[in-house]
């Protein structure tokens, strides 16, 4: 049986539509942190693109990718002004223009393969789906290393889907979110299937009703993690060891607690203790005095063209016991990509990356009193190759160590908390997520907070956390679960142009018939 399609949104509603899906997906973030609206943002973006040719699926797409990229990030604003957010943004919103065509050429043309509502439902979303998450994947690593940031899955760390993350993997959450949205939509555009919607009622009340992945705890650990409200943004006028000293300071309220380690943030020792002796001994006393390691972040510079944004662990009487370098500086951030390029079109701004970090080759593993740790600086925490890393290598909790100085009291640290927390889940592992600034909090392996720090607000946080070697299907996985929804919805791109384009030619060969019976139409 061909299903009968419900007309096409109008050109001149279906832009509005899709800038209402993108804001209403953007404030499934925090802030607001209404995880809720992110099925609703993300179909109604759907609705949008249904039944578009390729020129208005652009503008369409364009309309959902502004409404949604701009609000998202608008934290870049606060010191560096517009241009580097319209230009992150700009990149993050041509990958939603090609997702828009895309899924509007699926959307279209799906029911030239599947016929029935049966296989419109079964298969349509699965396609659609499937290219969301290549969009996701291939922005997260290119180019220039990419930006993970915006994965609809991100908006559900405190979301009733959450739980599903260590099954399925941040991209196979993303995958169900977008897969229920474009059912709903393909349910409602069909005039003759209600019988359907039994399909994602079902679904949602299992995934609802799916246990958590269970986390065997293997010991603890007992931790102090140093939120010392200092003054390390980018544009800051600082005195030399000024952010040093607001870190032994805050640190003092741990003396005489019993410790494991002691965790400070990215950039906490502003003075490189390899290459200072008033700073090795001024975090050598206070170790002693703490009677554990201190893992802290700094800028090493190892030689006179090499720097690195450096994790080092200082332990009591020895000194650097281990050491990572940031394994992914960030881009227009912590390195200049074609420097010379890049200043031609904005000298100002190319002038204020000073230096060039290099890319860290150590383990993101080091080992802390026999005890593995993982160590992510700042936007690593966003990576997922990073977290595969860790699980490879053995990482039973995780320090996530960040500088949010320079984004204030926007969105930005509070984004990347939710991120911290979802990745605390998909690992199944404690994340200790410390900052300069804050928000700082010590999150449990199930997401729930063990402890936290409210924004600009000098102080530490201790408590006894699970370690785990818990291995989650996500991280045993690895990127298999991603590849595979990607290829899926490539595959099943690729199997509705085949079909398109022989029906499109018999057509022009007067042997067509009528072709078309099954698409809705375009404008």
């Amino acid at each position: 049986m061909i299903s009968r399609w419900r007309s096409t949104l109008p050109l001149y509603v279906a832009i509005p539509v899709a800038a209402i899906g993108g804001l209403t997906l953007s404030a499934s973030y925090p802030e607001p942190g209404w995880w809720f609206l992110a099925v609703p943002g993300v179909a109604l973006i759907v609705w949008s693109l249904a039944g578009r040719r390729w020129w208005s699926a652009l503008l369409v797409g364009l309309a959902s990718g502004v409404a949604f990229w701009l609000p998202l990030i608008d934290w870049l604003t606060l010191y560096l002004g517009p241009v580097p957010w319209l230009a992150l943004a700009t990149v993050m919103i041509l990958w939603m223009l090609i997702w828009s065509v895309l899924a509007a050429f699926v959307l279209n043309n799906g029911p030239r393969v599947w016929a029935t509502p049966r296989a419109q439902v079964a298969f349509i979303p699965l396609v659609v789906a499937g290219l969301w998450v290549a969009r996701e994947g291939i922005s997260s690593v290119w180019p220039y290393g990419g930006f993970s940031w915006g994965r609809v899955a991100q908006s559900q760390a405190e979301g009733v889907f959450g739980h599903l993350v260590p099954w399925l993997s941040t991209a196979g959450l993303s995958f169900v979110l977008v897969w229920l949205s474009t059912t709903i939509v393909v349910l409602i555009r069909m005039a003759n299937a209600r019988w359907l919607w039994s399909v994602p009622v079902v679904v949602t009340v299992v995934a609802l009703l799916f246990p958590s992945f269970p986390i065997v705890t293997t010991g603890s650990m007992k931790i102090g993690a140093v939120q010392g409200n200092a003054d390390a943004g980018l544009f800051s006028d600082y005195t030399p060891g000024e952010i040093l000293s607001d870190h032994l300071s805050a640190s003092e309220e741990l003396v005489g607690k019993p410790l494991d380690v002691v965790v400070w943030p990215e950039n906490a020792n502003d003075i490189d203790p390899l290459r200072d002796a008033a700073s090795a001994r001024a975090l050598n006393d206070l170790a002693l005095r703490l009677d554990a390691p201190i893992v802290f972040g700094t800028i090493t510079h190892p030689d006179p063209d090499t720097y690195f944004n450096s994790s080092l662990v200082w332990t009591p009487g020895e000194g650097v016991t281990a050491h990572y370098d940031k394994i992914h500086p960030v881009p227009f951030a912590e390195y200049m990509p074609s420097r010379d390029f890049f200043y031609a079109l904005a000298p100002d701004l190319v002038g204020l990356v000073s230096r060039d970090y290099s890319a860290g080759t150590r383990s993101n593993v080091v080992m802390i009193d026999q005890t593995p740790v993982g160590l992510s600086i700042c936007f690593d925490i966003t990576d997922d190759q990073q977290a595969y890393d860790m699980h490879r290598d053995g990482a039973q909790v995780v320090f996530a160590q960040t500088n949010n100085a320079d984004f204030g009291r926007t969105d930005e640290s509070l984004q990347q908390l939710s991120i911290a927390r979802l990745r605390a889940m998909e690992m199944g592992r404690t994340v200790v997520n410390i900052s300069t600034v804050g928000v700082s909090a010590i999150i449990a392996p199930d997401g729930s907070t063990i402890s936290d720090l409210p924004r600009f607000t000098a102080g530490a946080m201790y408590a006894d956390v699970p370690l785990s070697t818990t291995a989650t299907p996500a991280m045993i996985a690895g990127r298999f679960i991603e590849l595979l929804l990607a290829a899926t919805g490539i595959a099943g791109l690729a199997l509705v142009g085949v079909v398109t384009l022989r029906v499109r030619r018999r057509a022009s060969l007067g042997r067509g018939g009528r072709a078309d019976t099954a698409v809705a139409p375009g404008e």
